[in-house]
């Protein structure tokens, strides 16, 4: 049946070239906003509305949803959240890489990676239920689609990580996890190649993955391998999905260490493969470096690595580990863990793998960011912006409409959020208005704090949250729950 058009509205951005986020041809239209709520895109000169903006020149694209961030606190102490609306971003998913806030309260250190959210004033909701309240309480201009983190399960079950779980402790983690499913989180996500993940068995895993049955929530991994057994981590992700039956994500897919440059062409075969009897997607961020805690065990001579925040030594922040070792006169690992507990950008991936990646039909987009590091790799504040400038103007690697759709439509399909990322009657008012001819990142390595260029207005539940460069400093963000 067809929508009757309204003669009225809030909203009505006018002429602008609407990219809708399911991969369709971009057309010329007006979308019409009442409330938190589009009513109606097409030709709508007739429609009234209460304000008119004129996007002759811009884009209108559904609010791109950050499907990989560790945004957990942030959302709650950082209002502004500028980092992700100046590129365009109304919706975070967070509890990535086995980390999550909730459910865990801590007292002293914090083990990394845990510590990438905070210390331990952090970590105070003993309950999935008690941080979705502390979320209410926080006005925030983004959405948050939480998920559960498997390592923090295993810290606030277990006195010794470093070991597998028993029965009793299995049985603790599902109790915790079965409340943060009724609570409403949208997945479960683990970090087998963190050491507060590393010693879980694949058992361990499928035990709590059991209790996402009928839920209809997620699973994404932080692979136990990202270089020389990345192929043996896929398999070993794949089982364990299937042998629980739920829907698999692979967390910011890599091949990393001059021994794997190229290797995507082999992992993207296998999740094509594997694809044809379960549920997989992945995701990716535009850039050949990553960046997490450091750790001795991750230092790699020969590749670079910036200091990106550190305890011990603050005035090492932004500085490139060798230049601290060789002031200091020893060894790079043993730099690192002078500076311990600290964080780091590496530089380990080839930029084909990347493209490759990033090309691919399945993957999402995802920033990775750390909006807590003192020197933060530049995806906290350019990822979106970076595919639509770099990727898809510069190289021609997407096509607009294609980029567009790994930001939105694909991301909350695969989530399930429900009338999210796609712009039509009905769905909610999450969009972006962007120049595509301008759009570019402004982070670098260097100066990673720099909002990008070419955002105009970022709209969240029918609220103007950005507009040319200025946060309104409204708070229309909400937290998008799975049904009970």
């Amino acid at each position: 049946m067809a929508r009757s058009r309204p003669r009225s509205c809030d909203i009505a951005i006018r002429n602008a070239t609407i990219i809708d986020g399911t991969g369709a041809v971009r057309r010329q239209g007006d979308v019409a906003i009442a409330g938190d709520r589009i009513v109606a895109l097409g030709d709508l000169g007739a429609v009234s509305a209460a304000l008119d903006i004129d996007a002759s020149w811009l884009v209108a694209a559904p609010g791109f949803i950050d499907v990989h961030t560790h945004d957990d606190r942030a959302v709650i102490t950082e209002g502004a959240m500028l980092p992700k609306i100046s590129q365009g971003v109304t919706t975070v998913v967070t509890g990535n890489c086995g980390i999550s806030l909730a459910p865990l309260v801590l007292n002293g250190t914090v083990p990394p990676p845990l510590d990438l959210l905070g210390d331990a004033s952090a970590f105070r909701y003993g309950s999935f239920a008690d941080y979705l309240k502390a979320f209410e309480t926080s006005p925030c201009p983004v959405n948050v689609a939480p998920m559960v983190g498997h390592s923090t399960l295993r810290v606030g079950t277990m006195a010794d990580v470093s070991r597998p779980a028993n029965d009793a402790e299995i049985a603790r983690m599902q109790d915790l996890l079965r409340e943060g499913m009724a609570a409403g989180a949208v997945g479960f996500s683990s970090g087998l190649y963190y050491p507060t993940g590393r010693a879980a068995t694949m058992e361990e895993v499928v035990a709590l993955l059991d209790v996402l049955d009928g839920t209809g929530a997620v699973y994404t991994t932080h692979m136990r391998n990202e270089g020389d057994g990345v192929e043996e981590s896929l398999e070993e992700s794949f089982e364990t999905a299937r042998r629980a039956g739920v829907a698999l994500v692979i967390s910011h897919h890599k091949c990393e260490g001059m021994r794997n440059f190229g290797r995507s062409e082999q992992t993207l075969r296998r999740i094509d493969e594997a694809r044809l009897s379960q549920p997989v997607g992945l995701d990716v961020y535009p850039y050949a470096a990553s960046s997490t805690v450091l750790l001795p065990e991750f230092v790699d001579n020969g590749l670079r690595i910036i200091v990106t925040w550190s305890k011990s030594c603050p005035q090492a922040s932004g500085r490139d580990l060798s230049a601290v070792a060789e002031e200091w006169g020893v060894s790079e690992r043993e730099a690192a863990g002078r500076l311990a507990p600290a964080g780091a950008i590496y530089f380990r991936m080839d930029e084909g793998d990347v493209q490759r990646i990033l090309g691919y039909p399945h993957t999402m987009i995802g920033s990775d960011g750390l909006p807590h590091d003192e020197h933060p790799h530049p995806r906290l504040w350019g990822t979106f912006p970076r595919v639509l400038g770099h990727y898809v103007r510069e190289l021609g690697l997407l096509s607009l409409e294609d980029a567009v759709r790994k930001m939105t439509g694909l991301t909350a399909g695969r989530f399930g959020l429900v009338d999210r990322g796609i712009l039509r009657p009905g769905g909610f008012a999450d969009l972006v208005l962007f120049a595509s001819d301008t759009i570019i990142d402004r982070a670098t390595f260097e100066a990673p704090r720099q909002a990008a260029a070419g955002i105009a207005l970022v709209m969240v539940n029918g609220e103007v949250a950005y507009r040319y460069g200025v946060a309104t400093g409204a708070g229309p963000g909400r937290m998008l729950l799975k049904a009970a």
